[in-house]
């Protein structure tokens, strides 16, 4: 016997609950299903079933199914389960367990009965129990086939059926694209290879409920509808077959067929159940109409809301003939009906419009009954969703729960009076069964929102927190917006004086759209900022995108807007004005930014062509929208409040330093912090009469305005008191006094001031006097440093002081260095710089001009310690010229 090689595996884990038996029977029918093995899936779930009931019923442990293909020769399914000890009695299986009326047994009994191989198989932690099933042989022949149909009723096509054949990689790129699919869509083979296909497939389904096309992608087998955005700009609905395939080298990629939707017979597999005769369907008619709807319990999982809505639309169209089939599901507040599901619709039909309950005449204009329309035309506006689809009959039913409107179904066709009161009780039961799963999984759709939309919220609280800056705050706006609640987002600012809106910041989920879009919506006026709470429609930028595209059109076709023939144009930009068409001609919403009673702002989001936001997107984006304005408010307080400081700060400080002749002079000014407080470190250099300069450098206690008050103080009265001819111990007396004067707003402020006289002959003769500040270094030409001066009391604490001034001599060559006491308490750890490590930096400075010396220094400084500095640092040299 030859060895089994294993082609596919599959494997699940179910808990020990009674829900898992019937997520067993789904995941082996899904499984065989994509294998393509449909002629032995009913066996197998029936088989599964038993055996996962025996696990996690009757044992109680959780349970591993896994299926296992052997090329094409069959399947092995095996269930295990953690009980080892309870044993299975297989040896008296034809005399225990032949009677089938016997409650426990019937198992193993179907094992035995349906399966070509079984076994049990124990190991010391677990029990092991599995069948096979052999795949039956399929001569060449008719695998399936319908009854002859007259011509009249064969399915209707307006061109030559072309089915595009599209195949992609693992990565989901595009890697062959054929001709009809060129035909279809309008994109050359070359435009389209290596580009993922997900940036043409306008997938229904919103992101993080139900399957995507990447998913899909990565199935084995799909099949369904969506839509593909054509070259034009328009979006056609398709009915797409994909089958997963490996090629010899072994590389998996995936085969799409692809017909317009309406063409569908051409790929759609047929219902499995359905009838294959009209008698036999009849017959199940008169018995209640369960013919079809079978599919509606257990297919897909009831968590999957996408998917069993679109496959109950889809099997509610083929069971009543219909041309298309509609679900809508009612809001909380049960006023409105919001579509979410369609079939043979056009793509302005898609999910998310919505129609109240309460409109129209006729039945349906409650949506509360079944309703039978023969001839839409005789009540327009019965069914406001089919306005303009060219349909005629219409048959509706409601779907309810404990009584309780929670949807609406419904199929349409063409043809007026196809449909009676028969199919409205038939498509009635049919809703009736489903509604309950539908239901079941909307509220866990609905579960999974909230939980995503609170996390959501609070990492975008964190991220808003975060920044203070005005053009990042505007960033993260747009940034979180996109692609999570919308495909392109603008944001309109308002200034405090202004009453305008205007365009702050554009961004689209496609870069290479970022410029043509707002350049669309430079062109737009900007919506009005209506203070009313909640997301409005607003209609400007689709009308301005589709007006353009059709100049755009008109004009490649030589047509002028008028439509008079004119000359022919071929430029380049033609694409381009028609992709931005289709990437904001969807819904538009603007919800205002609301801080303080005022409209700061506005948050304008977008879809692309023929989507719609749903309702909780549209809540979600209005709770954004109010943090987000509150973060653009700080922001632009903050940076009112930092300008303003940063002037007040320049104020403080000299406009610019006078040249003194023969005297080298150079200031280096760092304001700690981050901008947006007034640092109370300051210096000055100033002319006091012909030939006599003073200078001062001072450090107000504090920061913020007070000691703002005290160094505009100190600085404006050193100049006014020098000038009156004062020394410089009678100058600091008189603006101690004023200080004190100042009472509680007064400061103590440490002060080291000076009088400069440059010598003809070279060097510089000094006065200083040295208010409780750090004291000035003297380095001399041959390398010493010493103190220039000895320390006397600092000002705004003593009002009686007697103070001094001390001559300093600088030769040729000599450098005074002062500095502020954020330079000589620069910390690192337990560590710091202090005056004996400042002496020490200054004596490698010999030979250097003013201002590399304190180039030198400040770099000495900043490397001391890795944190940013927490003081202000101010640091004035002085140098004689050799």
């Amino acid at each position: 016997m030859g060895r089994t090689v294993i082609t596919a595996r599959a494997a699940a884990t179910f808990e020990p609950v009674g829900r898992s038996v019937a997520a067993a029977r789904a995941f082996v029918r899904d499984t065989l299903q994509g294998w393509g093995l449909a002629d032995i899936v009913d066996d197998a779930v029936v088989l599964t079933s038993e055996l996962v009931t025996n696990a996690v019923v009757h044992a109680g442990t959780a349970a591993d199914v896994r299926c296992l293909r052997d090329g094409d020769s069959g399947v092995r399914v095996e269930v295990v389960d953690r009980y080892p000890d309870r044993g299975l009695p297989v040896q008296d299986l034809g005399h225990h367990y032949g009677d089938p009326d016997r409650e426990g047994g019937r198992g193993l009994l179907l094992c035995a009965s349906l399966a070509d191989r079984w076994g049990v198989d124990y190991t010391a932690t677990d029990k092991r129990v599995w069948f096979r099933l052999d795949l039956p042989e399929r001569p060449v022949g008719t695998r399936s086939a319908g009854p002859v149909l007259p011509d009249s009723v064969l399915p209707v096509t307006d061109t030559r059926v072309r089915v595009a054949v599209v195949q992609v990689d693992r990565s989901g790129t595009v890697s062959s694209w054929n001709d009809d699919a060129r035909e279809l869509f309008g994109y050359p083979a070359e435009q389209v290879t290596g580009k993922p296909l997900t940036d043409l497939a306008a997938w229904p389904h919103t992101p993080g409920t139900g399957t995507g096309v990447a998913e899909a992608l990565a199935m084995s087998r799909w099949e369904g509808s969506y839509g593909i955005r054509c070259a034009d700009g328009r979006t056609i609905p398709v009915y797409a077959s994909h089958l997963r395939v490996r090629d010899a080298d072994g590389e998996p990629s995936t085969v799409c067929l692809l017909v317009r939707d309406h063409e569908r017979a051409v790929l759609q597999s047929p219902s499995r159940g359905a009838a294959s005769d009209s008698a036999g369907a009849a017959e199940r008619r008169e018995r209640g109409g369960t013919d079809s709807f079978d599919v509606f319990i257990g297919s897909p999982p009831p968590d999957d809301l996408d998917g069993l809505l679109q496959r109950t639309v889809e099997r509610a169209r083929d069971t009543l003939d219909g041309d298309a089939a509609f679900l809508l599901l009612a809001t909380d507040d049960e006023t409105e009906l919001e579509v979410r599901a369609t079939t043979g619709l056009p793509a302005a039909r898609q999910r998310f419009a919505r129609v109240p309950v309460e409109a129209g005449s006729g039945r349906y204009g409650s949506a509360r009954m079944p309703s039978v329309h023969e001839d839409l035309s005789a009540v327009p506006g019965a069914v406001p969703l089919l306005e303009g689809t060219g349909m005629r009959s219409v048959v509706t039913v409601p779907l309810k729960v404990e009584g309780r409107l929670t949807g609406s179904l419904g199929v349409s066709a063409e043809a007026p009076g196809r449909y009676t009161n028969e199919e409205a009780l038939r498509l009635q039961f049919a809703a009736d069964r489903i509604a309950l799963a539908v239901e079941s999984a909307r509220l866990t759709e609905l579960e999974r929102l909230r939980r995503g939309s609170l996390s959501f919220l609070v990492e975008a609280s964190d991220l808003l927190a975060g920044t203070l800056d005005r053009d990042q705050t505007l960033a993260l706006m747009a940034q979180m917006t996109v692609p999570t609640l919308a495909s392109w987002c603008a944001v309109y600012t308002i200034a405090e004086q202004q009453t305008e809106p205007e365009l702050s910041y554009v961004l689209h989920e496609d870069e290479e759209r970022i410029d043509g879009l707002k350049a669309l919506l430079a062109k737009v006026p900007p919506p009005d900022p209506v203070p009313a709470p909640g997301a409005r429609l607003w209609s400007a930028p689709g009308d301005a995108a589709h007006s353009t595209a059709l100049r755009t059109s008109l004009r490649s076709l030589g047509l002028d807007h008028t439509g008079l023939s004119g000359s022919r144009s071929t430029g380049g930009g033609t694409g381009t004005t028609l992709a931005t068409a289709s990437a904001v001609g969807g819904e538009t919403v603007v919800l205002p930014l609301v801080a303080r009673n005022r409209v700061i702002g506005l948050l304008t989001l977008g879809k692309p062509s023929d989507e719609r936001f749903r309702q909780e997107i549209l809540e979600l984006a209005e709770d954004l929208s109010r943090r987000a304005a509150l973060a653009l408010d700080n922001a632009r307080l903050y940076s009112e409040r930092t300008a303003i400081s940063q002037s007040l700060q320049r104020s403080l400080l000299p406009p610019e330093l006078p040249e003194v002749p023969g005297v080298e002079v150079e200031v280096i000014y760092r304001a700690a912090g981050e901008g947006n407080e007034v640092g109370g470190d300051f210096y000055d250099l100033f002319p006091i009469r012909d030939g006599a300069y003073g200078f001062a450098i001072g450090d107000v206690c504090g920061t913020g305005p007070e000691a703002a008050a005290v160094t505009g103080l100190a600085r404006h009265a050193l100049r006014l008191l020098a000038r009156e001819g004062l020394g410089g111990p009678a100058v600091l007396e008189r603006l101690n006094a004023a200080i004190l004067d100042e009472g509680a707003r007064s400061r103590f402020l440490t002060l080291l001031y000076g009088e400069l006289w440059p010598n003809p002959q070279g060097g510089a003769t000094l006065k200083v006097v040295c208010a409780g500040h750090p004291l000035p270094l003297r380095l001399r030409q041959n390398g010493t440093v010493e103190s220039a001066a000895e320390p006397q009391p600092l000002l705004g604490v003593l009002e009686d002081l007697e103070l001094y001034e001390e001559t300093v001599s600088l030769d040729p060559g000599d450098v005074l260095l002062c500095v502020t006491d954020g330079v000589t308490e620069r910390r690192e750890g337990d560590r710091m710089l202090g005056d004996d490590g400042l002496a020490e930096v200054l004596t490698t400075c010999t030979g250097l001009t003013a201002g590399a010396v304190a180039a030198r220094i400040m770099r000495a400084v900043e490397r001391f310690a890795a944190d940013a500095p927490s003081d202000d640092m101010a640091i004035l040299a002085m140098r004689v010229p050799e």
